[in-house]
């Protein structure tokens, strides 16, 4: 049961992944127009451009590593109580960013209408999943 989460869980931050590693090299993927991507993904009121491409590798590998951590975490005879602490840390990451996405306050940073609408469906959505996920992960290890 808890390897079916944590594949769950790869499948998704890889699919992030990836798509950040597009964006760090160059490739406007899936949308043509560099402006509406960035108003898409990054919803920051003005926005013109991508983030850094440096900014989006580091995406690329934090959401990479968050997926190899889940799977480590669905493996009960490994890393003990520091992959426990890690996957923690996971879950408050995303908790933290899934419950920032419905607050007046990241609206009204992030006013991009096309990036409020994806937040509200999918960034935030994915995120609390995540949280949750690494916190039933580490949940199914001690039991």
């Amino acid at each position: 049961m808890n390897m079916l989460f944590a594949s769950l869980m790869f499948i998704g931050l890889f699919s992030v992944s990836i798509a950040h590693l597009m964006w760090a090299l160059g490739r406007t993927w899936p949308i043509r127009d560099e402006k509406l991507l960035a108003q898409t993904v990054v919803g920051f009121k003005d926005i013109e451009r991508m983030p850094p491409r440096l900014a989006s590798l580091a995406v690329a590998v934090a959401t990479f590593t968050a997926g190899c951590f889940a799977l480590a975490l669905a493996d009960h005879d490994s890393g003990g109580w520091q992959l426990n602490l890690t996957g923690f840390g996971f879950a408050a990451v995303f908790l933290a960013r899934g419950i920032i996405g419905y607050t007046p306050w990241w609206a009204g940073v992030t006013p991009e209408p096309n990036f409020r609408l994806n937040d509200r469906r999918v960034y935030s959505p994915l995120c609390l999943f995540l949280g949750l996920g690494f916190l039933l992960l580490i949940y199914l290890r001690l039991i």
